[in-house]
């Protein structure tokens, strides 16, 4: 459960560095940090610093809060984010979105880098999560209800809202950037899963499989901020291609579609 005094310690201490009021924030998933460093007026704050923040070490993150405006509008943004494989409870996983509404956060945007499931889909490609399958059996609302946050049971029958995945499909026209939607699947990691587990995660229904996102989507929902995700499939899921997956992989096609995502997102926050 994440305790209201624990919030509010941490917006005082955010406060105290910046007096730029956020009204949209964004996760960057991995290679996808860059887009922090377009913001202009910026204040960088090592999550170390900030009062009950989990201590990150994720390969491929920079681990800092940054907060400026861009395209007209006051953002934060979480430059590496806490994954649940790292051992991380899901309240440290999710406790940034809660600072987020506490900051004055009404959209959040989420983004990840992940593997494509379905076989339509290429390396490169950017997806708008239209849904997801939690296959963690775990749940972030887990545990006693703060209800100075949210309900204890709560409606996920839109958690990504329909409106600006429609922001984010008028950007993406006009920008003559083609986007895939499709379901996104919740897998702990950090191994990545087998061919049979991905046969399994198609059958479902999933069209892309990552092991993030859900948790915040999830706390954002509960917290009545409008949210939206958007993933870079940066290759094909295991047992697709009879080639063994790697790391490198997802960093170098998160780096070759780093310009088109940052035009996007940059263009839907615009919008906003």
């Amino acid at each position: 459960m994440h305790h209201t005094k624990d919030i509010l310690e941490s917006l005082s201490f955010i406060q105290s560095r910046t007096d730029i009021k956020p009204t949209v924030g964004i996760i960057l998933g991995s290679g996808l940090g860059p887009f922090a460093d377009t913001l202009e007026n910026a204040v960088h704050i090592p999550y170390s610093e900030i009062p009950h923040f989990a201590k990150s070490e994720a390969v491929g993150h920079a681990n800092e809060l940054v907060i400026g405006t861009i395209a007209g509008k006051n953002v934060v943004a979480m430059k590496g984010r806490f994954h649940y494989y790292e051992g991380f409870t899901l309240d440290q996983v999710t406790f940034p979105v809660r600072l987020m509404k506490a900051l004055g956060v009404e959209k959040l945007i989420i983004t990840n880098a992940c593997g494509a499931v379905n076989t339509d889909f290429n390396p490169g490609d950017l997806m708008i999560i239209t849904d997801h399958i939690n296959l963690t059996a775990n749940n972030p609302l887990m545990g006693p209800n703060n209800p100075e946050l949210g309900v204890r049971f709560l409606d996920v029958s839109e958690v990504y809202n329909k409106e600006l995945r429609q922001t984010i499909k008028d950007v993406a026209a006009e920008q003559g950037i083609s986007v895939r939607e499709g379901v996104y699947a919740w897998w702990t990691g950090p191994t990545y899963e087998t061919p049979a587990e991905i046969r399994m995660i198609r059958t479902l229904g999933a069209d892309a499989v990552g092991m993030s996102t859900v948790p915040e989507a999830l706390v954002a929902h509960h917290s009545q901020i409008k949210t939206v995700g958007i993933s870079c499939l940066t290759n094909m899921a295991c047992g697709i291609l009879e080639q063994p997956l790697s790391h490198d992989e997802v960093i170098e096609t998160a780096e070759k579609v780093k310009a088109t995502f940052l035009k996007l997102v940059t263009g839907v926050i615009a919008r906003f």
